[in-house]
């Protein structure tokens, strides 16, 4: 009580006002002030404070990229922002961009980006002399994970094309009609020369 009592004193004796008046006073005033103050504040800055923030730019649906080399698929390591982020497993080429906060620049699994990873997934590792598609040597249970991370895949990213080998694209498995002719039916010679080894 003693302070109180202190308080209303000092502020009878500068002001003149009891406690709830001054209060009251002084409440009044700082209202004031920030009405008074806001209206010399520049449109800029009253739009910068009620503007959203502008909306995060989506990338785009996946886009099938069909038959793609080991070199193509690194262009699509999240380097480059406007393309879709990708990675391979067993082959099969997932796009990853929705979830580019994991497999983007910076994010704990950017180094599968733009990579095959079939035998650095099976062996849950994060060595970058396992991002391969050799599964030579891997035992069972690793090929078990290997499955498990392919399912995975499957069930939460789009496929949108495969790996192929340098210098194989989808035109080299064309063949003429030509080529084409001579691969049908072995004619009556050829059928005769396979029955006479196969009968020795």
């Amino acid at each position: 009580m003693g302070l109180f009592t202190l308080l209303s004193d000092t502020i009878y004796s500068y002001t003149g006002l009891s406690p709830v008046a001054f209060f009251t006073i002084l409440a009044l005033m700082v209202g004031i002030y920030h009405l008074v103050s806001g209206m010399f504040v520049s449109p800029e800055a009253i739009a910068a404070k009620t503007s959203l923030p502008p909306e995060p730019e989506l990338p785009p649906g996946p886009i099938q990229i069909g038959e793609v080399t080991l070199d193509e698929l690194r262009t699509y390591d999240g380097s480059d922002p406007k393309k879709p982020l990708l990675m391979a497993i067993k082959g099969n080429i997932y796009d990853v961009s929705r979830s580019r906060m994991f497999y983007g620049p910076g994010g704990p699994y950017a180094l599968f980006a733009g990579r095959e990873t079939s035998r650095a997934l099976a062996l849950m590792s994060f060595d970058h002399n396992d991002l391969t598609s050799n599964l030579d040597g891997l035992s069972a249970s690793e090929l078990e994970v290997l499955q498990d991370w392919e399912e995975k895949f499957k069930e939460k990213y789009v496929k949108v094309g495969h790996l192929v080998s340098e210098g194989i694209t989808n035109s080299d498995n064309n063949l003429d009609d030509e080529k084409a002719g001579a691969l049908q039916e072995p004619g009556p010679d050829t059928k005769s020369t396979v029955e006479s080894l196969e009968s020795k």
